[in-house]
């Protein structure tokens, strides 16, 4: 099973910068080009799927390939935390890029993908009853969330 559409609601999102604006296609380019998403209670994909915001909560809406459609949403209480600081993390990664040696480049490095592997897996978590999503899945999908919630 897998998202063969994915398309985001910007509605009640901030205006995205330019910048963030590309983190949202690529985001989205790279969930289309791989992923594992499957919707309980068997039913069949692939899938389309819209992909909001309702009230500080991701808001998943889905249609199957034989035409059935149903959403969800997922509080994102403590992954706003978690978001937060790969945000900061990302931001010093770039800083460090310009001024930093390679030792402590690969320190700030080493320390994004930890957070964004314990994310993804949060992630995985708070939707594995309503759907079954693989690793790489919800780290490309919480990718996704911080581009689509991050402020301007």
């Amino acid at each position: 099973m897998y998202l063969e559409r994915i398309e985001i609601d910007e509605g009640g999102l901030p205006e995205p910068s330019p910048e963030m604006e590309q983190e949202r296609r690529v985001a989205v380019f790279d969930l289309q080009e791989s992923n594992h998403f499957a919707v309980k209670d068997h039913v069949q994909g692939p899938y389309s799927l819209r992909l909001g915001m309702d009230h500080g909560r991701a808001a998943f809406f889905w249609r199957a390939a034989d035409g059935t459609e149903g959403d969800f949403r997922i509080s994102l209480g403590s992954l706003a935390h978690t978001a937060k600081d790969y945000r900061t993390l990302c931001e010093a990664y770039v800083d460090a890029v310009r001024t930093l040696p390679p030792a402590r480049i690969e320190e700030i490095d080493t320390a994004r993908r930890e957070i964004h592997q314990e994310a993804a897996r949060q992630l995985q978590l708070r939707m594995a009853d309503r759907a079954e999503v693989d690793e790489p899945t919800a780290r490309r999908l919480f990718t996704l969330l911080c581009a689509m919630t991050q402020d301007t």
